[in-house]
């Protein structure tokens, strides 16, 4: 019997659509990386998947207080040995507390992660918060880490589809300080923290997975 006195377990359909196109990039791009910051972890539907199909990664789960229960809720059903509890995290809040529960706080080089991820996430925040996101990874990264980042992007200005033309004004009906970020803009955030692009993989959906490393 179900305990009724539990929330009801959170669950995204578009995460369970793309876990798997995501998964065969990260398995490439996280083949030689320990330890994974994931920022915006949403349901942890992505968290459990990944931890369970790349069990060599540490993954960190984060997101904001209110989306921890749920998030503790599919890492407990999981059961995983590689993902500690989940980390409030607000992308505004400076310096971030993002210290995983294996090893030491970060702070140097052997206890930072050597990768992040993230999806669907910098198209919801604000541009500002875009910028706290870059300048919050940059003290969380090894020097020579690998960023993943996953969702819609512009390209010179211009929308790659009438769907994301569509979710982008959908995006500002409900959100003005929202919407899909132009990919240069974004590029330079990630050069600014001394990371250089490695590969922009078109996904599904007329999403994208693009790659940075640092060093």
């Amino acid at each position: 019997m179900s305990d009724k006195s539990l929330p009801e377990k959170p669950f995204s359909p578009a995460s369970e659509r793309n876990r798997g196109p995501i998964l065969e990039v990260l398995r490439k791009a996280f083949a030689n990386r320990q330890r994974v910051l994931e920022i915006g972890s949403g349901t942890g539907q992505h968290a459990v998947h990944f931890a369970a199909a790349m069990p060599w990664l540490t993954w960190q789960c984060t997101d904001r207080g209110e989306y921890l229960p749920g998030i503790r809720q599919w890492l407990d059903d999981a059961g995983l040995a590689n993902t500690p509890q989940p980390r409030a995290l607000d992308v505004d809040d400076a310096p971030w507390d993002v210290g995983s529960d294996v090893g030491s706080d970060v702070g140097s080089d052997a206890a930072g992660f050597d990768a992040a991820f993230s999806a669907n996430t910098l198209h919801i925040m604000g541009w500002p918060q875009v910028q706290q996101f870059f300048s919050g990874l940059d003290g969380a990264l090894t020097p020579k880490a690998t960023l993943v980042v996953y969702g819609p992007f512009n390209y010179a200005g211009e929308y790659t589809s009438d769907s994301n033309r569509e979710f982008d004004g959908w995006l500002k009906a409900r959100d003005p300080a929202s919407g899909i970020r132009d990919f240069e803009a974004v590029d330079s955030l990630a050069r600014s923290i001394g990371m250089h692009l490695v590969d922009d993989a078109a996904m599904p959906a007329n999403n994208r997975c693009i790659i940075w490393e640092r060093g």
